[in-house]
């Protein structure tokens, strides 16, 4: 089993940043692809980015939100990290982090390939 814990979200304005962490518990996660997730009132919950192992200390990202979030891992604290940068007012969300122990090579987006998700952690961004 692998619990995750979102942590970092809060009050932010508009074009500031915010940095996100995602620290497991139970096993290593390094070598799972790690998925951003999020929710805003009223809407269902959307793909926003992720990372996936490719061998060795190598991950690559997918969808990067145009380039203002950025994943980066950090496996000796079992953590992953989501920088965004530039926020919007209508990035105001529930962050959730998922994992996934299966390896899958598309479809980032899918919700059920992804075996354990955190509790989610709020991010505001006021205009």
């Amino acid at each position: 089993q692998v619990q995750l814990v979102e942590s970092g979200g809060g009050l932010v304005q508009a074009g500031g940043s915010l940095r996100l962490s995602c620290t497991a518990s139970g096993r290593t996660i390094s070598t799972y692809t790690v998925g951003w997730f999020r929710q805003a009132p009223g809407k269902e919950r959307e793909f926003v980015t992720a990372t996936i192992w490719t061998g060795g200390n190598t991950y690559y990202q997918v969808d990067s939100q145009k380039g203002r979030f950025i994943s980066s891992r950090d496996n000796a604290k079992n953590t992953i990290y989501l920088q965004m940068n530039s926020l919007k007012p209508e990035d105001t969300a529930v962050y959730y982090c998922a994992a996934g122990t299966r390896p899958f090579d598309s479809h980032y987006d899918t919700q059920s390939k992804y075996d354990y998700w955190g509790p989610g952690t709020q991010v505001t961004v006021s205009s």
